[in-house]
């Protein structure tokens, strides 16, 4: 295979992998399952956290999940929940994709992929995807690990203070729309920082 080729096949594949759960099943009730475990603070936790590591192969709501966590267990509980389970998730798919997809040995230059696990955490189906792909081009465990964990805590930081700030309080409309605004507001500064790529 050439390289623009095996790259747009695992690219492809890369892709289909968080679709083809979203388009089978629709997104799951993570919100429903968290809330039957609201009457212990542990069980609601690790539930949250699950629920969010199965998130890199399962459409869950990781922002309304993330919230409820800030929103039921305290801002820094919440946003501990919230990013270990991001990162295990993370590291489930990386070791996906260099276990799946390596195997088509994608030249894929690392930098653009870095910097996309970095900003792409609240983008669904983008986020899972450059993590398979990170994986598929062998990039190093560390490296990878360090940029999507730092990306991950900026991302929960921002669901779990926003449920800790507005759902105790019963803003819970704007408690919910906030975390849904995320992926728009992490696409645009994703297109505005490729457009300037380019010049």
């Amino acid at each position: 295979m050439q390289t623009i080729p095996r790259r747009i096949v695992v690219i492809l594949l890369a892709l289909l992998i968080p679709i083809v759960p979203f388009m089978a099943i629709g997104e799951l009730p993570g919100e429903h399952w968290l809330s039957a475990t609201d009457e212990n603070a542990l069980l609601f936790g690790l539930t949250g956290a699950g629920l969010l590591t199965a998130d890199v192969l399962l459409p869950i709501p990781s922002s309304i999940v993330g919230s409820m966590l800030g929103a039921r267990l305290g801002f820094s509980a919440g946003w501990a929940w919230a990013w270990a389970g991001l990162s295990v998730g993370n590291s489930i798919g990386y070791m996906a994709g260099r276990l799946l997809l390596s195997r088509f040995q994608p030249e894929i230059p690392q930098t653009p992929t870095l910097l996309l696990l970095f900003v792409s955490r609240p983008v669904p189906i983008l986020a899972e995807a450059v993590t398979f792909t990170a994986g598929a081009e062998r990039m190093g465990f560390l490296r990878f690990l360090v940029t999507a964990m730092l990306g991950n805590g900026i991302y929960s930081f921002a669901l779990a203070a926003n449920g800790a700030a507005l759902l105790p309080g019963a803003a819970v409309g704007p408690g919910l729309i906030l975390p849904m605004a995320l992926p728009v507001l992490a696409w645009l500064i994703w297109r505005w920082l490729m457009k300037r790529k380019r010049r």
